[in-house]
């Protein structure tokens, strides 16, 4: 079982051995770092280009200083007791630096797309209660929008992005409940997506129609 956990939806976190990681991870440019290699975790970063992303109104021989400190900064938080970074997070080399896709950690927003992905082609009615169970507990990681507080152009879109997932899986599982028959539950899904989109005509209509079935007319 992973030891370090890392949490992108609401505010930044991240904690190992159930311990929030504080000493170097504190300064925000090492959580953009960060949060932005997790994101695009399926990829190797130039450090250039991670050094003009988020530097860039400095020269490129500044910039591309402040992204060394910034690695050395993250390193340090990740390492444990004995000097060895937790999980083997981190894969840098003299020009790249990328997430290490063989670690073992859990990221939230990673266990999210891949509940995503598992249902891709199905409708909510076709789910199997084994799939709906599991997509009702990846809904439960979206405890808040892709770090909250950030607005960088980066950070606005994968928020974008993410919120739609979450709408298009709260939809499905308020169609599964519904074809099961079990209206309260589906009820319940259907608050959530108008929590997270207000203007939601039809699942506006959707819920007068589940009230009437579940007896509440």
């Amino acid at each position: 079982m992973s030891q370090l956990n890392i949490s992108l939806f609401g505010r930044f976190h991240v904690d190992y051995q159930g311990a929030p990681v504080a000493a170097h991870l504190e300064a925000r440019k090492v959580q953009e770092l960060f949060a932005y290699m997790l994101l695009y975790r399926d990829r190797s970063h130039p450090r250039e280009a991670l050094a003009d992303l988020l530097w860039g109104e400095n020269s490129s021989v500044q910039a591309r200083k402040y992204l060394r400190q910034a690695l050395w900064q993250l390193q340090s938080a990740l390492k444990t007791d004995d000097g060895v970074e937790a999980d083997g997070c981190l894969s840098v080399g003299s020009d790249w630096v990328s997430i290490n896709s063989d670690a073992d950690f859990t990221l939230d927003i990673k266990d999210f797309e891949a509940a995503y992905e598992a249902v891709q082609g199905q409708s909510g009615g076709d789910l199997d209660p084994q799939t709906a169970h599991q997509l009702a507990k990846a809904v439960e990681l979206h405890r808040g929008n892709l770090l909250e507080g950030w607005y960088h152009d980066w950070c606005i879109f994968e928020r974008e992005r993410l919120q739609g997932m979450h709408l298009a899986m709260l939809n499905k599982l308020m169609t599964y409940f519904e074809t099961m028959e079990e209206y309260e539950m589906g009820l319940v899904y259907g608050h959530r997506i108008l929590q997270s989109d207000r203007a939601h005509e039809r699942t506006h209509w959707r819920m007068m129609r589940l009230q009437y079935l579940a007896g509440d007319r």
